[in-house]
Order: structure tokens, then sequence, then C-alpha cells
């Protein structure tokens, strides 16, 4: 695909999402910001949170606000592979093995409460999130055209839940810590909510289709057009590198963190009306590229230290490239 938007028009656009997703996801600018460069990049999104803070509303309405086909599964212990990629069966009256398609095959999968699946249900999603298909009896089915995971998880310490295996966890471009809301955005909610409605149901009444799944590709395409200078590139190296180095790090980041970082970074110069990437958007990217892909040390554990802390800590003092990106 060759055509592409000018940064101005694409930014309009990535607004008036934003501005649909709003209309039911109170405040926390930030998060839905970070949604949207994450499609943008063509990447999948991993959203954490205690219950109730409204990560499947989120999701919902940034599906509904993008146009084009959603679904959702409900991670559960029962839920099996086949309930995700779908299955051969036999037609028992046509007397020939038929194909049944898993609710994966959309536009935007909405896999909520994720980590409540045994790491074999959770291993379903890898072909898919990889390799943007699904293989059945040996035979590969391509998904749909844009294709995004949007997962949200509790903390790990809640009962019921299992561990993201790493490699799941690699394959989430970004992670999300979403907290509680500011006593104006809550105020602002409960007004929302209650009015003229009973409040038993989020409603997503009100979210209209800000784009096509059409347009939403040419977005894709104008953001991956984004220059970025070897000296960006290097920047993001050298954090991803120091991750490696750190003694607070049990592991450090691979370097599929580094290719992460800089495309997230070109969806951010977007929403920031730019066509090129400057060192403050790999700055501000660090922390949810990377958090997730680092293991911490068992002293740091112990010490009470957060992965948030840590490499907010390491970006500070690593030296950031200057002069006019070329």
């Amino acid at each position: 695909m060759t055509e592409k938007f000018s940064p101005e028009t694409a930014a309009d656009m990535l607004e008036k999402v934003r501005q649909e997703v709003g209309k039911v996801f109170i405040g926390q600018r930030e998060l839905v910001e970070h949604s949207l460069i994450t499609l943008l990049a063509g990447g999948h999104l991993l959203v954490e949170g205690v219950p109730g803070l409204g990560k499947t509303l989120l999701v919902r309405a940034l599906a509904r606000a993008l146009g084009g086909d959603s679904k959702r599964i409900q991670f559960t212990p029962d839920l099996m592979p086949s309930d995700i990629t779908g299955n051969i069966m036999i037609d028992v009256q046509a007397g020939k093995f038929i194909t049944r398609k898993g609710p994966v095959f959309t536009n935007i999968l909405i896999a909520d409460e994720i980590n409540r699946a045994p790491a074999k249900t959770q291993a379903a999603l890898f072909e898919a999130m990889q390799e943007f298909q699904v293989s059945l009896d040996g035979t590969d089915y391509p998904l749909p055209e844009p294709f995004m995971v949007l997962a949200t998880q509790n903390p790990y310490e809640h009962e019921g839940t299992y561990p993201l295996p790493d490699a799941e966890k690699d394959r989430f471009l970004m992670k999300m810590l979403i907290g509680y809301p500011g006593p104006e955005d809550e105020k602002e909610m409960i007004d929302r909510v209650l009015l003229g409605n009973t409040g038993a149901v989020l409603s997503l009444e009100g979210v209209g289709q800000a784009l096509g799944p059409e347009e939403f590709l040419v977005l894709r395409n104008t953001a991956s057009n984004v220059r970025v200078d070897p000296a960006i590139s290097d920047y993001a190296v050298r954090i991803v590198s120091a991750t490696r180095n750190d003694p607070a790090m049990e592991n450090g980041a691979g370097p599929r963190a580094s290719l992460a970082l800089v495309r997230c970074a070109r969806g951010r110069a977007l929403l920031e009306r730019r066509d090129f990437v400057i060192p403050d958007d790999i700055k501000a990217l660090a922390v949810p590229v990377l958090v997730h892909r680092v293991t911490l040390s068992a002293e740091s554990e112990l010490e009470g230290l957060s992965a948030v802390r840590i490499i907010e800590a390491l970006v500070s003092r690593i030296e950031a490239p200057r002069g006019e990106p070329v």
C-alpha cells in the first residue's frame, strides 16, 4: 500500500477516535493515546489493573470507534485452545469435514482477563499474534486486516490468575498499567453513567464509528513512513541494551523490544503531527514497551523496587541524541 495521509490529516483522524472513546471512557488520556499508538504500529496491547477500572470498557469503545469487526473472549480456567482458533469438525449430513473458524478471525479481538486461562490456552494466540494467521489441520488461514489483540489482565496476586508465558508477553507491543481515576474524573463518570440510567450496565451508546478499516490501514501506512534518524535508532538500542546489564534486572529485554520502541515512537510522532521521531518519543514510551519484557532480580523484589522505577532511572542516565533530525 502506497497511499498515505499528511501528518496533520492523520492526527485529526486519530483525534476523532479519541473523542469517540472519551464519550464513555473518562480520563486516562495517556492510556487511550498508547492504545492508538499500538494500533498504528500494527501490534497488540496488554492492559493491567484491578477489577472495576474500565479496562474492558476501553477496548470495547476503541473497537467500536475504529469500525470493522470485533469479538470478545472471556478467558476462564476451562477455556480450550479450539474455543479461540476454531477447529475441523465433521458434517454428518454432508459426510465431509468442515472448518469452523473461532472468534480470533476478526479485526479486533478483545481478550478479557487473559491471565485467567492456563498456559496451553494462552499459547493458542501465539501464532495469531505473530504470524497473523491460524493453522488448522495443516492449512493456514490468514486473519483479517487490520488485526489486533486488546487484552486485559488482573494483577498476578489476584486469585485464579496464571502468569503469562514470557513468549506471549513479548508479543504484546506495550503494556499499560491502569490506575484509579482522579476525583474529578470519577465524579464525571458517575454523572454520565447515571444520567437517565440505572447504572447497572456501562453502555457504549453514543460511541460512533470514526474510521473504517480501509482508512485505518492508510493510517498505518502513514505511520510506517514516519522518518527515524539513525541516531534515534541507536538511542533506542542503547536503552534496551542497558536493561541487560543493569544489576537490578535478572533478565533484560530482547531485540524485539528495540524494534517495538521505534515502531511505537513513529506512532507517537504521528499523534503529535510530526513526520519524524524525536528522542522524547523514545523516552515517553520506554516504560510501557519494556516493563513486561524484563525480570527483576530477587534482591530488587526484596527491596520493594518496581520495574517501572528501574526503567525510569535507567532512561534518565542514558544520554539522548541532540540536533535536528535529517
